[in-house]
């Protein structure tokens, strides 16, 4: 997928939703879980690509706050 050929909304719904996916295992990791989606590299790759590709169109969004 070619992240310049996206539209902004498109960037800001994928990450958003890796966003949320961090404050989930977050959540879970209070409650004593191991296992996470954020634990993969892949992931945090790929988000670092979308942010930056957000920050190049200078759209608002919200950090991830990674564990």
């Amino acid at each position: 997928m070619s992240l310049p050929a996206l539209a902004d909304e498109s960037l800001l719904r994928f990450y958003e939703s890796i966003r949320k996916e961090v404050e989930a295992d977050r959540d879970s990791m209070r409650r004593g879980h191991r296992h996470f989606f954020t634990n993969s590299e892949g992931i945090k790759r790929y988000a670092t690509s979308l942010r930056e590709e957000m920050e190049r169109r200078r759209l608002n969004f919200l950090p991830i706050h990674w564990l």
